[in-house]
């Protein structure tokens, strides 16, 4: 007799399997920073770091758009919107705030993303959120006066915290219409086609705004120094466009695929840790001991906030999991 595997030991898989993506793809997105501060170091521009990252990846991700054609006519703001927030206002700020201030203190303030969504859920959208929500939201914020030490007069760039509180806000656009087009039940669009079109939006607005042709292209030929250890230039920028972009874009989407998208945040967090330790190892990049326990409290705060937003649809405030487990349920049945 063939052995049959019980739903909820496939769900138990699949779950695995998603888990493991999003580990993945917080791995991947975490050494974006380190291996483009080098580049910028060298002579590169931020914002020319930030074209070529986004234009190959859109090179890379082409043949999807192609046969994802159809989303030009159907969803045409939302590919405009995900194109112009989620890649080039994240990638750009974020870059630009790394060359002016440590990249592990530009990713900590830019994970403030999960507690402005509360925010955006609860005075733009008007749906209650619960206290717990409304601690991590709290929290997060404490964690940023011990990030960036306020109590020694903000020792940090200002220009540079501002950068870096613009890429979060900019990731606060990518959850708002990551949500908004996750609405559409069978008729949502296809997320690896939103990631390839959102890449080609972005690169043709950074091509504006970069002005590629003034790139100092001999930069990628030479090589950059890695706290000591010379690199060839070319071979970051590969990292940066194959693994911190293609594969921690594609695997970010197939485990909210198989995890909720606040199971998958929540995970997501632990980019911050992994750019945290690449910056401390390979770029030497210490914090100090408030700077740390800042940054365990922002992320802490984001995990409460990202976990304790109300469930889609519903008009009370998540409290005791029902709502989860009525969408389990609902699932199971599908």
């Amino acid at each position: 007799m063939p052995v049959r595997t019980s739903g909820s030991s496939q769900g138990s898989r699949g779950k695995g399997i998603g888990l493991g993506l999003a580990v993945g793809s917080a791995i991947a997105f975490g050494g974006s920073g380190v291996a483009a501060k080098p580049l910028i170091e060298a002579g590169l521009d931020p914002l020319h770091v930030v074209w070529l990252r986004v234009t190959g990846a859109a090179l890379v991700m082409l043949p999807l758009a192609v046969r994802h054609r159809a989303l030009l006519r159907r969803r045409p703001a939302l590919l405009a919107g995900f194109g112009l927030l989620a890649v080039a206002g994240v990638q750009a700020f974020y870059f630009a705030s790394i060359s002016r201030m440590p990249v592990a203190v530009s990713l900590l303030l830019e994970y403030l993303a999960p507690a402005l969504v509360l925010g955006w859920v609860r005075f733009v959208q008007r749906r209650p959120v619960t206290r717990a929500a409304a601690l991590g939201v709290v929290l997060a914020v404490g964690g940023l006066t011990c990030v960036v030490e306020i109590w020694s007069g903000l020792r940090f760039d200002a220009l540079g915290l501002v950068l870096a509180l613009a890429a979060a806000c900019c990731q606060v656009g990518y959850f708002v219409l990551a949500d908004q087009g996750g609405d559409a039940g069978d008729d949502a669009p296809d997320p690896l086609g939103v990631i390839a079109y959102g890449l080609l939006t972005g690169a043709l607005v950074l091509t504006v705004v970069a002005r590629p042709w003034n790139l100092d292209f001999s930069v990628l030929t030479g090589s950059a120094d890695l706290n000591g250890t010379r690199l060839p230039a070319w071979l970051l920028l590969g990292w940066i466009v194959l693994i911190a972009t293609v594969v921690a874009y594609v695997t970010g989407v197939l485990s909210v695929r198989r995890l909720s998208p606040q199971v998958a945040g929540v995970v997501a967090c632990l980019e911050a840790v992994v750019a945290t330790v690449l910056a401390w190892v390979l770029l030497g990049e210490h914090l100090s001991a408030p700077q740390l326990a800042g940054g365990a409290m922002v992320l802490l705060g984001a995990y409460i906030a990202q976990s304790s937003a109300p469930a889609k649809g519903s008009p009370q405030p998540v409290a005791g999991g029902e709502p989860e487990r009525d969408q389990a349920a609902r699932e199971a049945t599908a």
